[in-house]
């Protein structure tokens, strides 16, 4: 690969996937809607000759088609506000795929892992798909729309994601906790402190899907892209607490309690219905990845969070 296409380049797959790719010495082309958005990522990237980007909007085709004629391979990180996901998700996966298709290109689609629904496993990319959410069952129609035999010209894979962090997180369930310790101010936990869950520090993340995309037996399958083990949100906020001197109190959201900020506020009314996430260790098999590709990366939860809060501390 010399050349690809980010879209949603300044989102939080985005951001890494783009750096990654530029530190293999890859060509790449940011896609995004917001100009300020952009200028700063470029900025990010002290204007690195081999970032370009491209202003236009995800759901038509027709501005991706312009933007992605000289690119091998297109990194579809771009998503949808929860609230809109059942309004927009299927038209932004059609959207990209057209593209796709049109060029005869190679789509790399990042995912996440609502499709399986209530589960206390360890899932390989084969596990059953029991989506009991709406947010779950539209994420199986957008998988079966990526992989529709409808596309005779692209080649589209799917990369998995368990929830993350990492310094360009933005809309994860440990964002408002990071956050808030690194303002040293109070804030909130969403989800039981004592469950031990899975999370993908992004930088790793964005090492295992350039990975995976780079190799042209990985096309036409679901990819895992594991963390580096289970972790409880009690341990998260020692260590935070350890790395930045913060000591204001952290409040746990239960769902009763979300259910009602939700009557208030859009996003965590949607939050309720994935709340199982917070409660069940559904763990995603990396045995393919391993198998296939080499060893998982696997950034220590203290280094990671030592680099996230390093970055949020200078934002304040």
């Amino acid at each position: 690969m010399n050349k690809a296409i980010v879209l949603g380049a300044t989102g939080g797959s985005g951001q890494v996937i783009v750096s990654e790719l530029l530190n293999r010495g890859i060509e790449v082309i940011a896609f995004g809607r917001s100009q300020r958005k952009l200028n700063a990522l470029m900025e990010e990237h002290d204007h690195n000759p081999n970032l370009t980007y491209k202003l236009g909007d995800i759901f038509d085709h027709q501005t991706i088609i312009e933007a992605a004629k000289e690119a091998e391979i297109i990194f579809q990180c771009a998503n949808v506000k929860y609230q809109e996901m059942k309004d927009k998700l299927l038209l932004l996966g059609e959207s990209v795929m057209k593209a796709a298709d049109s060029l005869g290109k190679k789509i790399v689609i990042v995912d996440g892992i609502y499709v399986y629904g209530r589960q206390v496993a360890k899932g390989d990319e084969s596990h059953p798909h029991y989506p009991h959410t709406k947010k779950g069952k539209t994420r199986v129609e957008f998988e079966q729309l990526i992989f529709s035999p409808e596309w005779k010209r692209a080649k589209a894979l799917i990369v998995r994601l368990p929830d993350y962090y990492g310094p360009t997180s933005q809309n994860s369930y440990l964002q408002p906790t990071l956050e808030g310790i690194a303002a040293n101010k109070p804030s909130i936990f969403i989800g039981n402190l004592k469950t031990p869950r899975e999370y993908v520090y992004l930088p790793d993340a964005a090492k295992m899907i350039v990975n995976i995309a780079e190799r042209e037996d990985s096309y036409g399958e679901n990819w895992n892209v594991p963390g580096a083990g289970l972790i409880s949100g009690k341990e998260i906020i020692h260590i935070a607490r350890q790395i930045t001197g913060s000591q204001k109190p952290i409040i746990p959201l239960t769902k009763s309690a979300i259910r009602f900020i939700g009557l208030f506020d859009l996003f965590m009314r949607e939050i309720v219905e994935i709340m199982y996430l917070t409660k069940e260790g559904f763990i995603l098999s990396g045995e393919k990845y391993e198998k296939r590709i080499g060893p998982i990366p696997k950034t220590a939860f203290k280094k990671g969070l030592e680099e996230t809060l390093a970055i949020l501390m200078r934002k304040e």
